[in-house]
């Protein structure tokens, strides 16, 4: 979908992308708090699932304690039903995180003649990611977090969940933001690379 960078009536369907230790977490609420809309994180999902004791989180429990990790097909389950109660929009944080999720994604959302509207990925070179997610495992006293660890997850995400930007990049949906600096100036990134799009909060627009 193609706006003018003067049109502010693009509906905010965004979807947030980033490493660990980008700030997507922090920067996902901060932007869905802006646009009134909700900020699904399938993390959070999850443990809702779980608390709320229904039949996706009774599976969802049940793949986790075993040490596995959630399907693609699960995970949709869970992220699908929150996106029914989304008809304003949404920031989806964690979802899709590969290939074959995009696919489950696309298909739902064309159903429903809603298609993504933008793409933010926080852009944090590989050793400020590192030295966050260390500082977060020093703090928090999570021994088990080593650096080789971060390491292994930062090349998960490479592996996985980077190629969905050249899916979405050829699409026109990326906006690249640098995601280092203080937390307000990062959302101000943000909220300038939506603007572009025509993308503006309810209360700018």
């Amino acid at each position: 979908m193609t706006s003018s960078p003067h049109d502010t009536t693009t509906a905010a369907r965004l979807l947030i992308v980033g490493p660990q230790g980008s700030g997507k977490g922090t920067q996902g609420e901060r932007i869905a708090d802006a646009f009134g809309i909700p900020a699904i994180s399938t993390g959070d999902l999850f443990r809702a699932a779980i608390a709320a004791d229904s039949d996706l989180g009774a599976q969802v429990k049940a793949v986790i304690e075993a040490g596995d990790l959630v399907s693609d097909e699960l995970t949709f389950e869970v992220v699908r039903e929150r996106l029914e109660d989304a008809g304003g929009g949404f920031l989806l944080d964690g979802f899709p995180r590969n290939l074959s999720q995009v696919e489950l994604l696309d298909d739902y959302l064309a159903e429903r003649d809603e298609p993504l509207t933008g793409v933010i990925e926080l852009g944090v070179p590989r050793a400020v990611s590192i030295e966050r997610l260390t500082e977060r495992a020093r703090q928090q006293g999570r021994t088990d977090d080593t650096e080789e660890v971060i390491a292994n997850r930062l090349a998960i995400y490479e592996r996985e969940t980077a190629p969905i930007l050249e899916v979405y990049g050829r699409r026109g949906l990326v906006d690249t933001v640098d995601g280092v600096g203080s937390i307000d100036a990062i959302t101000g990134r943000i909220l300038e690379a939506l603007q572009r799009r025509g993308i503006a909060p309810r209360a700018a627009a």
